[in-house]
């Protein structure tokens, strides 16, 4: 049993209830404080607190915590960081786990978003921590480095045993939220939360004395409930903040929540108080500020946060920009070199596209403001939806889930809710084939789904005679294939059509993954190859920025006997829902990031049926001009029957590794001297490197990649043939810093020139690697750094005066 206080979010309640029933867990919503711990002694797994309430109370939930605590549960509490400036934080209260959304660190609301979430914990329990983490390393020189830290609880690794389908994270929303963070630092933001927080006892003192009932003055933050003497009269109060385009929660048929930020100034507050007064002279603000009581010291905070250096380092935009600038020139981007990513799909990110998504239209709504103020977002989402049925020859969309992992997830419940609906609830294993991309058997298994594995043949073709024998050995538990195409080595495989109608004729649905879709759209699809629903990477296919990680939007298309159970959301219900069979919510927001759907519109409606598919075409000649031009240095893994490649291809570095000791790792770090971002490595096979140029590169910067690694199988083959040494050479030592080049000691058996400048180009413009060799057995054993001594916020302050 999990535990969800009923002063919870109904979105967050919501998506709690989907994902539990995945997991066949029985979720319970109650009230926390009289809550009756002896009925479940021992059956409760985990409670849920939220942290000012769904209303904005501050309740102390330390009785609570050990009550928990004592019946064997764990505590989470969802959390408003900046409310936590101010208010006792949830460690200091015992809970295991603090979660929330960091859009209150300076992200728009963005109809919905995209916003970074958070997740903290105690230390024992980091190995279950879910998504990626990064910790500590250092390079080979002994200077601090970064990387990737405990990767083997991840999908990639674990798949199905994996501690989420996590693939990324909101990286690029977790940056602005920190940057936000940075430039205010701790005195900053505590300031800000202070002016919020008056703000709202300005309000509730006004109201109160206009003989409205409110929340107790110290009670609340940021967010005052206030009732109503009638449904009369709050007809007539929503009626007049109506007037004064103010949106406020509507609770019950007396009562309303208001919630207050750093954006509201006098005259919106003036306007609020109007509108209840019922006249049009406000109250007098100043006489109400000097009249407010010291505020109570409830759950007020008393320990420091933010104490690193890097909060109190930099306190003007000047130096901000400057930080910033610093820590993306570390970065290989696409504003560099094609990064040529297999199965990543890093194509050109327009201006044209991004300019909308500025536009205070789109970044300002509040996802929960009625319907009728929104008629420009939700024809955008019918014409785009409209898009999407087109291009995957499918019935209905749901732009809700935020990923692809949250799409493959999404997709597959929805399938379980058909299967359910006939009877057939009992259908729960899911056939994967060996090469797919990890986070399909963690969605599996996210659903409750028995995992059934199917080999590939030689040709890295799924094997069809292994498929069918397991198909019908499983025919009665059956509920779905997930299949890649084209498939993850790179090719469109020929036996497609055999594969769909072997899983539909034994009760199965095909889980088509569009992780592939650049190579479809306009020339096929998963309409006609049989899919029943398919998940769409609109941060892959259809140009929204990868953001280092994130945002990213995984929308879902369906066949019509699915379109049924498509998701719904308990505040807002999405367009075209069927409210008799529908999923639950799988994300806070009724559509998701909404804020980024103009990138995908854009992206289709500028380039046109006869766009989109050349487009396609030319991403699939792309990848197989350069599979043509290296062909003859490197061993191409897979190819289709007609000895091409779809829109991308994997070099074998195996035989390589064999005769000169060079991994596909030392490649990809030799590459960055060559100011290349790698390409995928060691996936779908270990030991290679898997290569998708886009459409969107020139074919000057195709043969600049191409020579790069064709550079680099000359370096190879000195090595073979002893002219360099196994294990001092550029490839062995790559990549090569600043530091290490420009040294007074180089005592490397090739030159500064090789190492630094192997390629002319990089004598024209050089994108300098910012650490060397990480030390990856270090890094996996330190997963936080220590912080600086005290010292180092004394010469931080000191720099900043």
């Amino acid at each position: 049993i999990f535990v969800i206080s009923d002063s919870c979010h109904p979105q967050t309640i919501g998506v709690i209830r989907t994902r539990a029933e995945g997991f066949g867990i029985e979720v319970v919503v109650g009230k926390m404080h009289s809550f009756n711990w002896k009925e479940v002694q021992g059956q409760v797994c985990g409670i849920l607190l939220q942290y000012p309430t769904t209303q904005g109370i501050i309740e102390d939930y330390e009785n609570i915590i050990t009550e928990a605590h004592h019946s064997g549960a764990k505590v989470i509490m969802s959390c408003d960081l900046l409310a936590l400036t101010m208010l006792k934080p949830p460690g200091e209260m015992h809970a295991d786990f603090a979660v929330g959304s960091s859009q209150r660190f300076g992200v728009p609301m963005g109809y919905g978003g995209p916003h970074a979430a958070f997740f903290a914990t105690k230390d024992e329990y980091k190995r279950l921590m879910p998504g990626r983490i990064i910790g500590v390393s250092k390079d080979s020189q002994g200077k601090l480095a970064f990387r990737m830290a405990m990767q083997t609880r991840e999908q990639h690794i674990r798949r199905d045993k994996a501690t989420s389908n996590i693939c990324t994270a909101q990286a690029l929303l977790a940056n602005m939220s920190a940057m936000y963070g940075i430039y205010h630092g701790p005195d900053g933001l505590k300031k800000i939360a202070s002016r919020i927080h008056d703000i709202a006892r300005v309000f509730q003192k006004a109201v109160q004395d206009l003989g409205y009932e409110t929340s107790s003055p110290e009670s609340f933050f940021d967010t005052v409930r206030v009732s109503c003497r009638s449904k009369e009269e709050l007809q007539s109060v929503l009626k007049r903040l109506e007037e004064s385009k103010i949106n406020v929660r509507v609770l019950d048929e007396k009562s309303i929540c208001l919630s207050f930020d750093e954006t509201h100034t006098k005259t919106e507050l003036d306007l609020l108080i109007r509108s209840f007064a019922g006249r049009d002279k406000g109250s007098d603000l100043q006489k109400i500020v000097e009249s407010l009581p010291v505020p109570s010291a409830i759950q007020v905070r008393t320990s420091n946060f933010m104490t690193h250096p890097v909060f109190h380092s930099y306190r003007s935009e000047h130096e901000l920009l400057r930080y910033m600038h610093r820590l993306q020139s570390k970065d290989v981007s696409l504003v560099h070199s094609m990064i040529p990513l297999g199965s990543c799909t890093m194509k050109l990110n327009a201006t044209s596209e991004m300019i909308p998504i500025s536009w205070p239209e789109f970044a300002l709504p509040h996802p929960f403001a009625p319907k009728e103020q929104m008629k420009g977002y939700w024809e955008m989402f019918e014409e785009l939806s409209e898009s999407l049925v087109k291009i995957t020859k499918l019935n209905k969309v749901s732009l809700q889930p935020n990923s692809g992992a949250q799409g493959e997830y999404t997709g597959l419940m929805v399938i379980r809710e058909y299967h359910k609906s006939r009877k057939e609830g009992h259908r729960n294993v899911c056939i994967i084939p060996v090469s797919a991309h990890g986070t399909n058997p963690a969605s599996a298994a996210m659903c409750g789904m028995r995992i059934v594995v199917v080999g590939c043949d030689e040709h890295g073709n799924i094997n069809v005679k292994e498929l069918e024998e397991k198909a019908e050995h499983y025919k009665d538990q059956l509920a779905a294939l997930m299949v890649t195409y084209p498939s993850t080595h790179g090719v469109f495989e020929d036996g497609i059509l055999d594969v769909v109608e072997i899983i539909h004729s034994r009760g199965g649905q095909v889980y088509m993954d569009g992780a592939n879709m650049n190579a479809q759209v306009g020339i096929c699809s998963p309409g006609d190859i049989g899919a029943d629903v398919c998940h769409l990477n609109l941060h892959k296919t259809f140009c929204i920025p990868h953001g280092g990680g994130g945002p990213g939007m995984g929308p879902i298309a369906v066949a019509s006997h699915l379109a049924p159970f498509l998701p719904s959301h308990p505040v807002i219900p999405p367009l075209h829902v069927d409210p008799k069979h529908c999923l639950g919510a799988v994300a806070a927001a009724p559509y998701g990031s909404s804020s980024i759907l103009p990138i995908s519109y854009m992206y289709i409606k500028m380039m046109g049926d006869e766009g989109l598919t050349r487009a396609t075409k030319v991403a699939i000649l792309n990848a197989n001009y350069m599979a043509q031009r290296l062909s003859a240095s490197y061993p191409i893994l897979y190819r289709g029957k007609h000895g091409r490649v779809a829109h991308e291809f994997i070099i074998d570095l195996r035989p390589l590794k064999a005769t000169s000791g060079v991994t596909e790792a030392d490649v990809a770090k030799r590459l960055q001297d060559y100011g290349f971002h790698s390409p995928t490595m060691s996936f779908p096979v270990a030991g290679t490197l898997m290569v998708e140029p886009t459409e969107s590169e020139s074919k000057a910067e195709l043969d600049r990649l191409c020579d790069a690694l064709l550079m680099i199988r000359e370096e190879i083959r000195d090595i073979e043939n002893g002219k360099m040494d196994k294990e001092d050479n550029p490839l062995k030592n790559a990549p090569h810093t600043a530091d290490v080049v420009s040294s007074d000691n180089w005592n490397r058996s090739y030159s500064r020139q090789l190492a630094a400048y192997p390629a002319e180009w990089t004598r024209t413009f050089k994108l300098w690697p910012s650490v060397s060799r990480i030390d990856d057995a270090y890094g996996d054993k330190n997963l936080v750094c220590t912080c600086p001594p005290l010292e180092s916020y004394v010469e931080a302050e000191q720099r900043v005066a």
